[in-house]
């Protein structure tokens, strides 16, 4: 199965776009955030107002090189969705590797591919929150879901 990838090149170090996925989802996913995400086994819901909430374990934190949450529970209430569940058991692999003058930041997101209903709209929301990270790291503001 072709799972989501998505490579966005940032004009940053390592360092720092790990510490935007560690400690930083509220200034650039959502700032309806709950929870820790800086270390293996901490636990985070982030939310997209009443109806759009995703709550993930990370699996795996190893400092500016790799980052990999476990989405534990999900709910996508939009009418047009049929199974307003298909997160859960899904894998968000974040890697980061520092090149001579930026960042390559590639995020696959296992389980999330064309054969389920929510592709397209995942896969376009990747792309809108993906550009405000790397807003983020590159001005300091990025365009998070705002409450």
């Amino acid at each position: 199965m072709n799972n989501y990838t998505n490579t966005i090149e940032v004009k940053t170090t390592a360092s720092k776009a790990y510490n935007a996925l560690a400690y930083h989802i509220p200034l650039w996913w959502t700032e309806m955030f709950e929870g820790a995400s800086e270390k293996t086994g901490d636990i985070f819901t982030i939310r997209f107002g009443a109806d759009i909430y995703k709550t993930m374990q990370v699996k795996e934190a190893i400092s500016d090189t790799k980052m990999i949450w476990n989405v534990e529970d999900s709910l996508i209430a939009l009418p047009e969705l049929k199974n307003q569940t298909e997160w859960i058991g899904t894998t968000i692999v974040w890697e980061i590797e520092e090149t001579e003058e930026n960042s390559r930041i590639k995020v696959t997101h296992l389980g999330l591919n064309p054969d389920i209903e929510c592709y397209d709209i995942c896969s376009n929301g990747w792309i809108q929150f993906l550009g405000s990270l790397k807003l983020f790291l590159e001005t300091g503001n990025g365009t998070p879901y705002k409450k």
